[in-house]
């Protein structure tokens, strides 16, 4: 990609409004027409959300986008929905002992409720404080409790069993961290406390050891932040046996939106690394040693991202997709969701777009002016192509908020409309959400509000 390097926040301004112009409306159009009997939102087929069973990862998406919407307009229509559905619907979620995806679900509905709560945007109430925070603490316990040891450590497994380690999990401990930050702990049997930070802590360093890469010669494949969306182990001896991947094209090319997972998850820990005393870091080497393992996959992940994202800042949905021969120097043009052979993912510029923005002020902080700037910039080049046409959704019958999404390509889930040979058009969940969060996190900035976080619930 192209960065520009004098493109101002104040500029990207009116195309936040337009974001929430629109999202409001997407969200009536779900909550109105969508049957919740079927199961969870996930993506849009000709324009209107439909389901796909495979795990329950999403609802937390579409009621976290009320509430999201709410922080960023004050409607309180919008509160009470994302209030109303949290209770009536998100219960299942805090106890679901088959995914890896509580950092989703749970920090995206009853952790932003109880950040508006700490940050005066809601009445306070000791009850509704305390409910959310039991979730909350039920919530990452139940993360932490899918655990896989391996020789130096161990790591949250995914839902394909103890030997997968995906790499997008890096996003869902949050779920830990919070839970660890309101006092809480996994208790196991013969009432062994277990840390919820440790684990927190091990998972990041494993996905840093073996979902990242950093052209040391792990494979033939291994370039400077090149990410594996799964690592598998040998549950029996805890030795790493090789990637995979679930939703990209193979285990050696790079499915971009589990690299934007990467970026946006270490950054956003890094952040809250920097809150932490030393000492709760001493089993894991020292908060110096902790700091290094995730800049240097955050940094590498990032520098990944530029360096094979098209001009604008919109990625091809996975870096190896074979049908990219075809695109000629794909990379040295603007993306385009309406080519013949492979589809962009929309949704992994959202994700990614965060990361870098949340790296590049990390970096600004600590003193490295430079470099803040290099990934600061990337990001705000991405967001200015994201929130425009033909990414944003303008149309007033279409449910989805972000366009050009993409789920499950090898498995064959995405939607390809009449006359196209490759999916396009369509939103997701994950990508609304992502692209409200997004929007969320630089209006604050340009209004002088409290820098949002996650774990603005917990400080």
């Amino acid at each position: 990609m192209i960065t520009q390097h004098h493109l101002q926040l104040t500029a990207i301004a009116p195309k936040l409004q337009g974001v929430w112009d629109l999202s409001g409306k997407k969200i009536y159009q779900i909550e109105n027409g969508f049957d919740l009997s079927k199961g969870a939102p996930v993506f849009t087929i000709k324009g209107k959300y439909s389901t796909r069973g495979w795990t329950e990862w999403t609802q937390g998406f579409q009621y976290g986008s009320s509430i999201l919407h709410y922080d960023a307009t004050g409607d309180k229509e919008f509160l009470e929905i994302g209030r109303r559905k949290t209770l009536q619907v998100m219960a299942p979620h805090i106890s679901h002992i088959g995914v890896h995806d509580h950092g989703f679900n749970n920090v995206s509905t009853y952790g932003n409720l109880l950040r508006l709560m700490k940050e005066d945007k809601i009445p306070f109430n000791e009850w509704e404080k305390n409910f959310y925070e039991l979730a909350l603490k039920i919530s990452g316990a139940i993360q932490a409790s899918r655990w896989t040891p391996i020789k130096n450590g161990g790591y949250i497994h995914s839902f394909n069993g103890a030997h997968s380690l995906f790499v997008d999990t890096i996003r869902s401990c949050r779920a830990l961290m919070v839970s660890h930050a309101l006092g809480h702990v996994l208790q196991a049997e013969n009432d062994i406390r277990i840390s919820l930070l440790d684990r927190a802590l091990e998972h990041i360093k494993a996905t840093a050891d073996y979902s990242v890469y950093y052209g040391e010669g792990r494979d033939a494949y291994d370039a400077w932040g090149r990410t594996a969306h799964e690592s598998v182990f040998n549950t029996k001896d805890g030795n790493y046996r090789c990637p995979n991947s679930q939703q990209g094209y193979t285990g050696f090319s790079t499915w971009t939106r589990g690299l934007a997972w990467a970026m946006c998850g270490f950054a956003e820990q890094l952040e809250w690394l920097d809150t932490l005393p030393g000492r709760e870091m001493e089993p894991h080497g020292g908060k110096s040693a902790v700091e290094s393992c995730m800049l240097k996959a955050a940094k590498a992940t990032c520098d990944f991202y530029i360096a094979n994202t098209p001009v604008d800042g919109i990625p091809y949905w996975d870096t190896g997709a074979p049908g990219l021969a075809y695109l000629g120097n794909y990379l040295e043009r603007d993306s385009d969701p309406f080519n013949d052979h492979e589809p962009v993912d929309s949704s992994a510029a959202a994700i990614g777009a965060q990361g870098l923005l949340r790296l590049g002020k990390y970096l600004e902080k600590k003193g490295d002016k430079e470099l803040s700037k290099n990934y600061w910039q990337a990001g705000l080049t991405v967001v200015n192509s994201l929130f425009d046409e033909p990414y944003l959704s303008k149309d007033p019958d279409h449910e989805g908020l972000l366009l050009h999404s993409i789920y499950h390509r090898p498995n064959g889930w995405d939607h390809i409309p009449a006359g196209s040979k490759i999916p396009n058009g369509e939103s997701s969940m994950w990508g609304d959400y992502h692209a409200r969060e997004l929007a969320l996190y630089l209006q604050r900035i340009i209004s002088n509000d409290k820098y949002y976080t996650f774990f603005n619930c917990v400080v």
